[in-house]
């Protein structure tokens, strides 16, 4: 495994691996509590914190921060999985409960926004894996993040499935007093059923819903990223139907679907769970996706134009891709009426 070159041997000479982390030591630690109980989390120092996406990437934004490796969210179409097999982890069960923690994120994102290289570029978060799952309520990593952004006074956005993000309004409100903050909450369908085992430990979609609508209320706009709609278990006109419908009861200012894509490693965990769950779909998803990991255009153009049509209906405007969104700082005297804001889809 390739942890063994990033312990510290006996003698107290880190062993040191640039290429996978360049981390000083690595401290492997479980917590005997209920909510992680049968996690194991790996901590790291990092050498960097701020990744250019590749250029080949479909993203519309080019630098991201991830504190975290591995997701508690075990969503079972989760991308990021292929991550974990560089690091000679299970992209499965192991993708799920082995979390790499960069324990020093905030103060090495400070230093790199600081350098004369940086040029202040939108950050994205949120993007690989879920900076608000389980996890951060013990680390505690994003409040050091968000102040470093706010005190360079650099564009960012973030994409959660997490309710624990609430606990940063205040942080999010002063971030935006002086730049760009984009919001996205990911909510792809709101059948019970299907959620509960396509996606076991996130919380429930109308508790992500009920995030929307707090920050809205509060004047902090906040889009959805329907994603993903999975074809032929969350994709029934009515169905549709049901999750735009919630998605604009919350308030949210726009919603964007996003079709199931499934790269390798990801496939591989979601096919096998299909196979158990619903074998009677393998023909169909092995046609569906047999050009690779994206289904067809086709597909595509038709999910986006009937949601596009619901949230019409229901008075959600589409997002564009890669426009900014703002957060309205309030204002302490009697509001004016608010100037029209593009939300940015991650």
């Amino acid at each position: 495994m390739r942890w063994e070159n990033l312990t510290v041997d006996p003698a107290g000479d880190p062993a040191r691996d640039a290429a996978l982390f360049g981390a000083d030591r690595v401290t492997t630690r479980t917590f005997d509590t209920p909510e992680f109980r049968g996690i194991t989390f790996h901590e790291i120092r990092a050498r960097s914190i701020v990744n250019r996406v590749p250029g080949a990437s479909r993203m519309p934004f080019e630098w991201t921060v991830n504190p975290y490796r591995g997701c508690t969210h075990a969503c079972v179409y989760c991308f990021a999985r292929k991550t974990h097999s560089y690091l000679d982890l299970d992209t499965g069960l192991g993708f799920d409960s082995q979390i790499v923690v960069k324990v020093n994120a905030p103060e090495l994102l400070r230093r790199q926004l600081a350098s004369h290289r940086w040029h202040g570029e939108h950050i994205a978060m949120g993007t690989n894996v879920d900076c608000y799952q389980r996890a951060e309520g013990r680390y505690r990593l994003m409040p050091g993040i968000i102040a470093a952004l706010r005190d360079h006074a650099n564009p960012f956005s973030i994409l959660t499935k997490g309710t624990l993000i609430l606990r940063d309004l205040d942080l999010l409100r002063q971030a935006a007093e002086v730049t760009d903050v984009g919001i996205s909450v990911s909510v792809g369908f709101t059948d019970a059923e299907l959620w509960r085992t396509v996606e076991p430990g996130t919380p429930a979609p109308e508790r992500r819903l009920d995030v929307v609508r707090t920050l809205t209320d509060l004047g902090i706009d906040c889009g959805v990223l329907m994603a993903p709609v999975i074809p032929f278990l969350g994709d029934h006109p009515a169905q549709l139907r049901a999750t735009v419908r919630a998605i604009a009861a919350s308030g949210a200012t726009s919603v964007t679907p996003l079709v199931l894509h499934l790269r390798p490693g990801a496939r591989e965990w979601f096919m096998t769970w299909l196979g158990h769950h619903h074998p009677h779909l393998l023909p169909r998803y092995e046609r569906l996706y047999a050009e690779g990991a994206y289904a067809p255009k086709w597909y595509q153009r038709r999910i986006t134009r009937q949601v596009h049509e619901l949230a019409e209906e229901y008075g959600i405007g589409p997002t564009r891709a890669g426009m900014p969104r703002r957060i309205t700082a309030p204002e302490p005297q009697a509001p004016a009426a608010p100037e029209p804001t593009q939300l940015t889809l991650l």
